[in-house]
């Protein structure tokens, strides 16, 4: 089978029944060339805005409620609005640096249909007045690179990009830039120093709000690929019919990968703010429910950084709002569930090593917190914990991301949930996002840690050495 139709049948992405704003092409094997992109309607979108004022497309981003898919879920339109008029040069950054644990949707919109991120990046372009656009893909992603790089040379010969596009005054140029593979340059800030060409770092957030102060010092919209995905569509159909999708506050489509213990895991783009996590997993259109017959244990609903959540909140609609006031969030759009067989210690062990390597280093409460969480936890799950490790792992998270964390008793008697948005201590979220697996897992199978360190203790002395 070759790459092209491999990547049309491969697992990666499921075509569920439903809207499809920004995966239409992907039942086409050639879905990443221009002449496939050309005979579906794309670059349509863009003639149609060249057809109207930037400001009347700003409108109708804005109209449309087009919220940011690269986990913050801040409207685009909005975000917009806030450079500084009359301050040129200005940026715009595509945030191709998908990294957060359990997300690969991004990936397959760049290797799938990247003509249609390049359309998007042009129409914010042309919205925004800027004649400047980076396209940041992280490291690993050979392929969507691979993809990018020749879907750009397609777009440059055939005026699509560059100088007088499409015989107008507009001329923009994009960059594809290649990033090394760090997690942390997810985080807008972190993702301009690396541009700029420092070790990925983040930014204090004030002064260095990106739209005001961002790459070279001039102002820079960073907007997710997905986000930039779906302003072909909406350009070509309007505000109005881009808001019949989805719920009132968070209207539209949103894509979700779904990996772990489900029958079918994959990409499914669903209608966002209607659909619940139970009709993902268990419905026969989506992932069809939990492997081999088993219960449902956890599930981390916004990618690794996310608290987890539980059975109970399965009813809960695939939006921002309602998942926050439960205690975690949607974040980069991807779906770890967790049957009954998992050990709930060393699936929160896997995803706190994943932090504490990632961490850049710059803040204290990070650089030595996620090392120490990793070091207990690591002790525990080999059955060598201590009595007091638990709330020794409790006390660095407060360090880290202060609490109060209730326990799963208090939240029966009608406490509040883990704190969220949560506090930080950090200049950016990587040291919180270690701590959401710790209170998660021991708020709800504190029990489990309890066994493995109460098995210690019954291994004769001699046995464990000093």
């Amino acid at each position: 089978m070759g790459v092209n139709s491999y990547l049309a049948h491969a697992p990666g992405y499921v075509d569920n029944e439903g809207p499809k704003i920004v995966t239409g092409r992907f039942v086409h094997e050639d879905s990443h060339t221009l002449a496939r992109s050309l005979a579906t309607g794309g670059y349509d979108g863009l003639k149609r805005a060249l057809e109207q004022s930037p400001t009347s497309i700003h409108d109708i981003v804005r109209d449309a409620t087009l919220l940011g898919r690269g986990g913050a879920g801040f409207p685009a339109g909005v975000k917009w609005g806030f450079c500084p008029p009359g301050v040129w040069p200005r940026y715009l950054v595509v945030n191709g640096d998908e990294s957060e644990p359990g997300t690969y949707k991004d990936r397959l919109l760049m290797q799938r249909d990247p003509h249609q991120l390049i359309e998007g990046s042009l129409i914010a372009c042309y919205a925004l007045g800027l004649s400047q656009c980076f396209l940041y893909v992280r490291g690993e992603m050979a392929l969507a690179q691979e993809r990018i790089a020749i879907a750009l040379n397609e777009a440059y010969d055939a005026g699509l990009v560059g100088t007088n596009i499409l015989g107008t005054d507009l001329s923009v140029d994009i960059v594809l830039h290649w990033g090394a593979g760090a997690y942390i340059v997810g985080e807008e800030t972190a993702l301009i120093e690396s541009l700029e060409g420092n070790r990925g770092m983040p930014r204090l957030k004030p002064p260095f709000f990106p739209a005001a102060i961002g790459l070279y010092g001039k102002p820079t919209i960073v907007n997710n690929v997905e986000t930039l995905a779906n302003l072909p569509w909406i350009i070509n159909n309007g505000a109005a019919a881009y808001k019949a999708f989805g719920s009132e506050t968070s209207p539209g489509t949103r894509m979700f990968a779904v990996s772990g213990h489900v029958k079918r895991p994959g990409v499914y783009e669903v209608e966002h703010g209607t659909t619940t996590f139970r009709e993902l997993l268990y419905g026969d259109n989506y992932c069809q429910g939990i492997r081999a017959g088993h219960e449902l244990k956890m599930f981390i609903p916004g990618g690794g950084s996310a608290p987890w959540f539980f059975p109970e909140q399965l009813d809960l609609p695939l939006e921002a709002r309602p998942v926050g006031a439960a205690g975690s969030m949607l974040g980069s759009g991807a779906i770890v569930v967790m049957d009954e067989t998992t050990d709930a210690v060393k699936a929160c062990l896997r995803v706190v090593r994943f932090f504490a390597r990632e961490s850049c280093g710059k803040c204290t409460p990070c650089r030595e917190g996620t090392s120490w969480e990793e070091t207990i936890l690591q002790r525990i799950h080999d059955g060598l914990g201590r009595p007091g490790d638990i709330d020794m792992l409790l006390d660095i998270a407060d360090n880290i991301s202060p609490g109060p964390y209730p326990t799963a008793a208090d939240e029966a008697n009608g406490l509040d949930a883990v704190p969220f948005p949560p506090k930080q201590t950090t200049i950016c979220p990587l040291g919180p996002s270690s701590v959401a697996p710790i209170t998660s897992a021991i708020r709800r199978f504190r029990h489990e840690f309890e066994a493995k360190i109460t098995a210690r203790e019954l291994i004769p002395v001699e046995a464990t050495g000093p």
